[in-house]
């Protein structure tokens, strides 16, 4: 690579000292001042060439660094490959540039390809340049046609402007610009809106975006609402029409008995009683289900305090272990002295621990060695409250009924337990999870949101 820049740098040195030796012993020993000028020049424009040279080389390196510092794909080298000294350097330089030029459209194809991609899916993206997005500053630099259909509003390149058309939508987003999910209703163009949103913070190349994601589900929730309200109503029916017939079937009887009668001796009076006191039995069954109806309904709105979940569980062991000996059953609560806080309203999800613990002392019943067991975990921002049991647990095609009011498979069972539980974590903004392999562990997870 180097043979043809040495032997000419060493030729154009040579020649350079030649010429300067002999410019020196011309001066000293000759007055030849026609000839000594004639070297003196020969001798300034090969220094000069040689200059240029090595010069050359120079810019040449510093317009490569430039070119692959600015992305500039058009430099090429290629004249240079054939008469330049360094024939194999250039070559390399046009191999980097081409391979640059190559990866910078393979980047550029890619970024179309997803760009078109989320152009088609159903799920409105919002891309905002600078995490403060509340600036006059910030930048949208994505805006789909999914964001565009759902929010009614062209694809505004800076966020003040949105702002200015959606305030109520802007706000709630910035409410959760450090990530997090949330339900907006909105009202566009007199229509209503139910967007599920997500926002995801994210730092690239030390710029920071704000990835805004939301759908409608409106439909979806409408659907559900209805196949609730049917699923609801198809269990209010069976248990008033459980109540009502056989009040109506003694009523029609007792009738018949008094209908043509004026005064009733002793021996009617004895008939009358067992259907009385049947009729009496089944009018406050239906006020007891009415109640308990209107206990899931009536639910108290949270006063969140914080509590170490050490206290938590430690009052489920103090209310719950009594009865749990009672029936001969091993309650493990053995994470009393954590120091983990959260905020919740104590009061209710120390409810809904005990409705969990009820349910897995009835679920052990009969087993040959009953356990319970009550801990927490944490994963990926999640609390877990779990309640384990080696019970009966829940059969898979029961799962998404168990959660539906006054569905029991219990004799005597309420069907509300569970209702009330998973209310009181919506309440929380958390759920309830449930994980069961019948007869040999069943979960019932009270999961709270944990940062």
């Amino acid at each position: 690579m180097f043979k043809s820049f040495t032997f000419q740098l060493l030729i154009r040195l040579l020649f350079i000292n030649m010429l300067a030796i002999l410019l020196v012993y011309l001066i000293k020993n000759t007055e030849l001042w026609f000839t000594i000028s004639g070297i003196g020049l020969i001798l300034l424009t090969s220094i000069i060439s040689l200059y240029y040279y090595i010069n050359q080389m120079r810019e040449d390196i510093k317009r490569f660094i430039l070119a692959v510092k600015m992305q500039d794909n058009t430099i090429n080298f290629k004249n240079k490959v054939t008469r330049g000294s360094f024939p194999e350097l250039y070559e390399s330089f046009n191999d980097i540039i081409k391979i640059h030029k190559d990866i910078h459209l393979e980047k550029d194809s890619m970024f179309q390809l997803i760009k078109t991609i989320l152009e088609q899916v159903p799920v409105g993206v919002i891309v905002v340049k600078d995490k403060e997005i509340d600036t006059m500053q910030s930048e949208i630099v994505f805006f789909n046609m999914a964001a565009t259909n759902l929010l009614q509003v062209p694809a505004y390149k800076y966020w003040h402007r949105l702002k200015k058309h959606l305030p109520f939508f802007t706000t709630e987003i910035n409410n959760i610009k450090e990530g997090g999910k949330k339900f907006i209703e909105l009202k566009i163009q007199d229509k209503l809106t139910q967007l599920s949103t997500e926002v995801i913070p994210l730092n690239l190349y030390h710029t920071d975006y704000i990835i805004i994601c939301f759908q409608n589900i409106k439909d979806e929730i409408e659907q559900k609402e209805a196949e609730a309200w049917n699923r609801l109503i198809g269990v209010i029916s069976h248990e008033i029409l459980n109540s009502i017939t056989p009040i109506s079937s003694l009523s029609d009887t007792v009738h018949r008995m008094v209908a043509n009668k004026e005064t009733l001796d002793a021996e009617d009076l004895e008939d009358l009683k067992p259907a009385l006191q049947t009729i009496k039995r089944r009018s406050e069954g239906l006020l007891d289900f009415v109640k308990d109806y209107r206990l899931i309904a009536e639910l108290p709105t949270p006063d969140l305090q914080s509590h170490t979940i050490g206290e938590i569980l430690q009052h489920i062991k103090v209310l719950m272990q009594p009865f749990a000996s009672g029936k001969n059953i091993q309650l493990k609560i053995e994470q009393t002295s954590s120091k983990i806080t959260i905020k919740l309203d104590l009061k209710l999800i120390e409810q809904a621990l005990i409705n969990l613990v009820t349910n897995s002392i009835h679920a052990v019943e009969g087993c040959e060695h009953p356990v319970i067991e009550i801990n927490y975990r944490l994963e990926q921002n999640r609390l877990f409250l779990d309640v384990s049991d080696n019970g009966k647990g829940v059969d898979p095609e029961l799962i998404d009924k168990i959660f539906v009011p006054f569905f029991t498979t219990r004799k005597n069972g309420s069907g509300i337990g569970l209702t009330i539980t998973r209310n009181i974590m919506k309440m929380h903004q958390g759920s309830l999870e449930v994980n069961s392999i019948p007869f040999e562990k069943t979960v019932f997870s009270l999961v709270f949101k944990y940062q």
